[in-house]
């Protein structure tokens, strides 16, 4: 038997991502629960992995709990995955083995392709309709109750930063034997109704568009219905007609792109065109290992730099966050600089390096416009760290 979540109306919260546990029995605990009230990244990451990241270097400062990392792919890619399966097929190899027997991920819901809706997979062969990208809210962790008292106490979570870290902030109360987290890096989320409105923009046909992946030389890829290809270069994008809400607060103040508290991540950012996984912890290669066969695994590389493209981007972030207008490319030379990026820009890890310090910066501007009073206890040091070499620091009372 699979649970599906039945979408309902709850409370509107200024930074609220809807992961799930307001709709459960005690909605009190978002309190001490939510990322975005006052999140310990610290006690959490010593509780999860044994241990907090390293604060030296240019791995964990980054990418926080790091055991091995890797470039990878599927082989073969299944049909219908964003790249080649591996989330997936991590659940199934979990279901398959009896290590757990129930999966809580998200599925697309029948009338839209792109909404998501949680589910909870029992049988490996139900995995399959899980694959794939969606946009919008999901609340995943509604069916965590749902499913212990189905009798499931053996259970997987495949999941986006904030509905692991209310997981994990949960997970000593809740009543299970055995808990494997998949997670993957989150992206800048929006409303299912949004994104529809974004595909207009970049196609006349977007009900015919069955797949979008922002990839990391700097293009976003399109699939069709037909079997048709398009790819865009990030400076062809309509980002300056989208409504200046587009994006929610919470998205604009994440502080845990790569989903630091799962046992393995599963991502793009780092991958150079293929998968890029971060094994977090003994469970996390446990549940590796037994796809591993499957796998084509490599060291995973790095080129370019990033510093400049991380300064343009905080520059145009603080005019955006002082109500002053973007500074945009002449339309001219947006086709020459959008061949130039992929030769030059950041590559592999100095790609997802990028990202981070860009969210780091982000995060910290919006909030000090939209919710200064949130800054000393929404972002945490290493944070802090990463927008640092940008000349953003803490003043006194932002700590």
């Amino acid at each position: 038997m699979n649970l599906i979540a039945v979408q309902q109306d709850v409370p509107h919260r200024k930074l609220c991502t809807d992961c799930g546990i307001s709709r459960t029995d005690d909605p009190s605990r978002c309190g001490s629960a939510c990322q975005f009230i006052n999140p310990d990244y610290t006690t959490l990451e010593r509780r999860v992995h044994g241990r907090t990241r390293m604060t030296q270097g240019d791995i964990e400062p980054f990418f926080g709990v790091v055991e091995d990392m890797h470039q990878a792919s599927l082989r073969p890619r299944r049909a219908g995955a964003q790249w080649s399966g591996i989330t997936t097929r991590l659940g199934e190899s979990l279901l398959e083995r009896g290590e757990v027997t129930a999966v809580l991920c998200i599925g697309a819901d029948p009338d839209d392709r792109w909404r998501p809706i949680p589910k909870l997979i029992t049988s490996a062969e139900e995995m399959a309709s899980c694959r794939g990208m969606r946009m919008g809210y999901a609340p995943l962790l509604e069916l965590l109750e749902p499913a212990i008292e189905a009798g499931h106490r053996r259970l997987a979570v495949i999941g986006i930063p904030c509905q692991i870290y209310a997981l994990r902030a949960l997970e000593k109360e809740l009543d299970l034997e055995h808990l494997v987290v998949i997670g993957t890096p989150c992206s800048d989320n929006t409303t299912t109704e949004n994104f529809h409105e974004f595909l207009s923009l970049l196609d006349a046909a977007p009900e015919t568009i069955n797949y979008l992946e922002f990839m990391p030389d700097f293009h976003v890829e399109l699939r069709f219905e037909n079997g048709a290809q398009r790819r865009i270069p990030f400076l062809q994008l309509p980002i300056a007609d989208l409504r200046d809400d587009f994006f929610p607060l919470t998205c604009r103040t994440c502080v845990d792109y790569v989903n630091t508290l799962a046992d393995i991540t599963v991502g793009y950012m780092g991958g150079r065109g293929e998968q890029w996984l971060i094994v977090r912890n003994a469970r996390g290669q446990q549940t590796l290992d037994h796809i591993q066969a499957e796998l084509s695994l490599k060291p995973p590389t790095t080129g370019g730099k990033r510093k400049a493209a991380v300064q343009g981007f905080i520059d145009n972030t603080r005019r955006a966050t002082g109500g002053l207008p973007l500074r945009r490319m002449p339309q001219w030379l947006r086709p020459i600089v959008g061949k130039i990026m992929p030769l030059t820009g950041p590559k592999g890890l100095e790609f997802a390096r990028t990202r981070l310090e860009m969210k780091a910066a982000e995060s910290i501007l919006h909030l000090r416009r939209a919710a200064p009073k949130r800054l000393k206890t929404m972002i945490p040091k290493h944070v802090w760290k990463l927008a640092e070499p940008y000349g953003i620091s803490p003043e006194k009372d932002e700590v």
